[in-house]
């Protein structure tokens, strides 16, 4: 079993910030493998299939960002020994990097910090950088509405991650 969560918040008003990368890119993973978000569970939105012979749940969290470790420490209840991979924005990296780690402390994300507080550090990242602006608080920063050539700057870096992804669960 290997579960794919993709962190953001709920809500219309959260659409197209970078602090929804993760819901993004698992948005984006969930129709090129053919999966449909149709199920509630786990506090989730939930897609599931197969690839190969392997159970893959794709999750977002509907927790909001801050208490994501709540949802995922349902699904790790029911599958104990289910790989965990998380997708999140990242403003520690360059705007358009991807980065893949098997492990790791939460950093200064508040929905990394939660899901470690749940179920430890031993669970794999998928994180798209999206960069900071000093000039602007953080807070402001990840929740402003992307415009549509920045969303179109994130293209990339969005299809890297789904690479990515299938290349770690393949």
């Amino acid at each position: 079993m290997i579960v794919v969560v993709g962190l953001g918040n709920i809500g219309r008003e959260y659409e197209n910030t970078v602090h929804n990368m993760g819901f993004k890119v698992v948005d984006k993973l969930s129709r090129q493998l053919g999966f449909t978000f149709s199920k509630e569970k786990y506090k989730s939105q939930v897609a599931e299939g197969r690839i190969k012979n392997e159970n893959i749940i794709i999750m977002k969290p509907m927790t909001y960002m801050n208490n994501s470790g709540e949802a995922v420490a349902l699904v790790k209840k029911k599958f104990n020994d289910a790989r965990i991979l998380v997708v999140v924005d990242d403003i520690d990296l360059p705007r358009g990097t991807v980065r893949y780690r098997e492990r790791g402390s939460a950093g200064t994300h508040n929905g990394l910090r939660s899901i470690v507080s749940y179920i430890g550090q031993e669970f794999e990242r998928v994180k798209v950088g999206v960069g900071r602006n000093e000039n602007i608080d953080l807070a402001d920063y990840v929740l402003a509405k992307l415009n549509k050539d920045e969303l179109l700057q994130f293209e990339k870096p969005i299809d890297d991650a789904v690479k990515i992804i299938l290349e770690h669960i393949n």
